[in-house]
């Protein structure tokens, strides 16, 4: 009987950690997917080197 509970709370933990990290993986993913395209739609501004 203990080592059901122990086990239940090993797969708890085991599954509440995997979720925090699948979803700060999709937090992060979808941050640099947004940064980016905010920098795709944005004017091309000549560089200070392309003047010269």
């Amino acid at each position: 009987m203990i080592e059901s509970i122990n086990l239940n709370s090993m797969l708890a933990v085991t599954t509440a950690a995997l979720l925090v990290f699948v979803s700060g993986g999709v937090l992060y993913l979808s941050t640099i997917e947004w940064r980016d395209r905010r920098r795709r739609q944005q004017p091309v501004q000549p560089s200070a080197r392309a003047r010269k």
